[in-house]
């Protein structure tokens, strides 16, 4: 039997439906998103869901597929989640969750997957684990040591702690307590609270007691105003530093004349406007309030809201990097998301400027962040 002959429209017409053509197949880049947008950590999953529309559609010429889900703030949701995101929807990233607990949870997965997971969240692992994860969230020690800087700076020789009974409180309390004692500062005492408590007046009380030069709130979202107001109430008149889990407007909106005065560490992005023009960030920074806020309304920014836009600016820097070695939907794409990561240096985000290793999975350094003061209901950038 004679060989078929086809023509070369035909053969191309052929390839082309198969998907071969030119040796590419395109198919889309899947990007499941967890996030608290209900919960005890609503305040700070919110607005990273109204961020959302602001990601890229298309990188390097690649459609980008969002999966967006609640998980709820909860950790055994955010696993169900992360599985369902790896087993059927075969995702090539994950970004994710809001708040610690869900994030750790996600990170297993990530884990036994071998799949990147940009965290929103700055959680520790246990040694050994999270090789698949990379926070957007700068590390609580990045922001420990900015606090006690500016506590010894102030003359603060002894800090009473009160902090979520959690994983966030308890990496603040660590990370305080070296970069304290670095400065020449005591950690006095310590309390815990948990996010959904609505009084906190005995351990304001044994906080008072212990007469501390100063009181350091680790707490996030809406939660952190409730032990500073509390203080002030029962007639503390001392410093009173928070976390970068309070830089939202929600605890100024509720702590009032309260917390004017408040000294917390924070992300550029909050006080993006009063930036020095030269700083690395203030472009990203802008963009990010500017269109946020066109949408959401004057003042509307949060430490939180501009991590998922930071996960953009980082795939479409690392996107490209990957296409080159494999595709979309497969392993060797995921691993080469991951390398990819390492490799590319300086990507600048609105939160800083990332330089991801092996061996530092944070990549934040000084840039990303910045020293505020609450003054007359506003923000007041410091240092």
């Amino acid at each position: 039997m004679p060989p078929i002959r086809l023509s070369r429209t035909c053969l191309a017409a052929m390839l082309a439906a198969l998907g071969l053509a030119s040796g590419l197949a395109h198919a889309d880049i899947t990007v499941g998103v967890s996030i608290a947008s209900t919960g005890p950590s609503a305040s700070l999953g919110i607005p990273q869901k109204n961020t959302m529309p602001f990601l890229p559609e298309t990188i390097a010429g690649e459609k980008v597929h969002y999966l967006v889900m609640d998980d709820g703030s909860d950790p055994t949701q955010g696993t169900k989640i992360a599985r369902r995101f790896v087993t059927e929807d075969k995702v090539d990233i994950i970004l994710g969750s809001s708040a610690v607990a869900p994030s750790i949870a996600i990170a297993e997965v990530a884990d036994e997957s071998q799949t990147v997971q940009l965290a929103f969240s700055p959680i520790e692992l246990k040694p050994g684990r999270g090789a698949w994860t990379y926070r957007l969230a700068q590390p609580v020690r990045l922001m420990a040591d900015a606090v006690a800087g500016a506590a010894k700076a102030n003359g603060v020789k002894s800090v009473a702690f009160i902090g979520f009974a959690d994983a966030y409180g308890e990496t603040w309390l660590k990370e305080f307590t070296t970069a304290a004692q670095a400065n020449g500062i005591r950690v006095v005492v310590s309390e815990r609270y948990a996010r959904s408590d609505t009084s906190v007046t005995a351990q304001v009380l044994k906080l008072m007691a212990a007469r501390a030069d100063a009181v350091l709130v680790a707490g996030a979202g809406t939660g952190a105003a409730l032990p500073h107001t509390t203080l002030r109430e029962r007639g503390y008149t001392g410093p009173i530093y928070q976390t970068h889990g309070a830089a939202t407007r929600d605890l100024i909106r509720i702590g009032g004349k309260a917390v004017n005065g408040a000294i917390l560490p924070a992300g550029p992005v909050i006080v993006a406007e009063q930036l020095p023009a030269n700083a690395a960030v203030k472009k990203p920074g802008m963009d990010y309030v500017t269109r946020y806020e066109k949408q959401y309304g004057p003042e509307t920014r949060t430490q939180f809201g501009a991590h998922p836009y930071d996960a953009g600016l980082v795939l479409q820097r690392i996107v490209p990097v990957a296409l080159k070695k494999a595709k979309p939907g497969t392993p060797e794409f995921r691993k080469a998301l991951k390398d990819a990561l390492e490799s590319e240096r300086d990507i600048v985000v609105s939160h800083g400027v990332l330089n991801y290793t092996a061996q530092d999975h944070f990549g934040f350094d000084q840039r990303g962040r910045v020293l505020l003061t609450i003054d007359n209901g506003n923000w007041k950038l410091l240092k």
